[in-house]
């Protein structure tokens, strides 16, 4: 049986498996003696590069094969399984992965899902480095992160920035919306697409996807817990089943005040920015701005939960929405459709 990803971000004593494979991380601390001349900063990002490097891999076409270009990927199981973009394997089934010391590798395509950007790999190997998926939900605004490729063969190209906003929307190259994206300033160059972003503890944060070039650089990721939860419906159902609401969201923050007057549990949820007049959530009474605190009775904080507990409804069963309308808390009912 393969390994799930997120099986080993726990630790041994919580897996009871002293000798299970673990994820790549970088070293707590370098020796003074070698890094004496350098600050902190640049302390983080050798460790990460140093420690993560062999977990970058490049994504190309067979040999042999001419058409299309070549993308990034990331290793997360010692046993071949790598996550990419869905643009960088075009629809292929078959691929060839160069890893960080030149070894190509055969590899195929295992899932593809181009509404979040993402596609899982399986290369022909095992006992192979692997990297951790993080918590993107603990991510910061101002929030150092670490961009890794492996561009056309360029082993373990780096850049550097910061988190500059979450939640955010963008078109995918074939015009679907993908939400919750994070922004970054760590640049992006030709290939690094399907290439990790990472903490400063060399966990993956996110899948960088796309880059807008007159935008002063700024970067986009599709982040670890989307990515999380795409990895796992494409590897028990093979395909990531959604349903439809009809509606473009975002996190936001709820005021205290409200917080406390209305005895919510959390101080975040889904704001409604753009909403389909004739999807089932118009139809079921939703509005523009309306925000959302709970589904199915489950808290909802960010787009990904909101995402999640669609995804699990069983087939047919309407889903009950607690909304922020008006400073009042209201119920509503509606019935999602499949997204085809």
């Amino acid at each position: 049986m393969s390994s799930l990803p997120w099986q080993f971000a726990a630790s041994p004593d919580e897996t009871n498996a002293a000798n299970a494979p673990q994820p790549v991380r970088p070293e707590a601390d370098a020796a003074p003696s070698d890094l004496e001349l350098l600050d902190a900063y640049s302390r983080a990002v050798i460790g990460v590069v140093e420690a993560l490097g062999p977990t970058v891999i490049c994504i190309e076409p067979p040999r042999g094969e001419n058409r299309g270009g070549a993308g990034s990927g990331i290793l997360l199981t010692p046993d071949g399984y790598a996550l990419t973009n869905s643009h960088v394997v075009n629809g292929r089934s078959r691929l060839s992965a160069v890893t960080e010391d030149g070894d190509r590798l055969d590899a195929q395509l295992v899932g593809d899902d181009p509404h979040s950007d993402l596609a899982l790999v399986r290369l022909a190997a095992r006992e192979l480095p692997f990297a951790e998926l993080g918590d993107s939900d603990a991510l910061r605004v101002g929030q150092l992160v670490i961009a890794m490729g492996n561009p056309l063969g360029f082993r373990s190209t780096v850049s550097t920035g910061v988190v500059s906003a979450t939640g955010r929307s963008m078109r995918g190259a074939g015009g679907r919306l993908i939400e919750n994206i994070v922004q970054h300033t760590a640049p992006l160059n030709p290939g690094n697409s399907g290439g990790p972003l990472l903490d400063t503890r060399g966990r993956v944060v996110g899948v960088n996807t796309a880059i807008i070039a007159m935008a002063q650089g700024l970067g986009f990721a599709v982040p670890s817990n989307t990515a999380r939860w795409v990895v796992s419906e494409l590897l028990v159902h093979g395909r990531v089943r959604r349903r439809w609401l009809g509606i473009i969201g975002t996190t936001v923050a709820v005021p205290r005040t409200l917080v406390r007057a209305l005895d919510l549990v959390a101080d975040e949820a889904v704001e409604i920015i753009d909403l389909d007049p004739k999807g089932p959530a118009a139809a079921g009474g939703v509005h523009r701005g309306d925000v959302i605190v709970s589904a199915a009775g489950r808290l909802v904080t960010t787009v990904d939960d909101l995402s999640r507990i669609i995804a699990l409804m069983p087939q047919g069963e309407p889903l009950a929405l607690s909304i922020l309308r008006d400073e009042r808390l209201i119920e509503l009912t509606v019935a999602p459709d499949d997204l085809k």
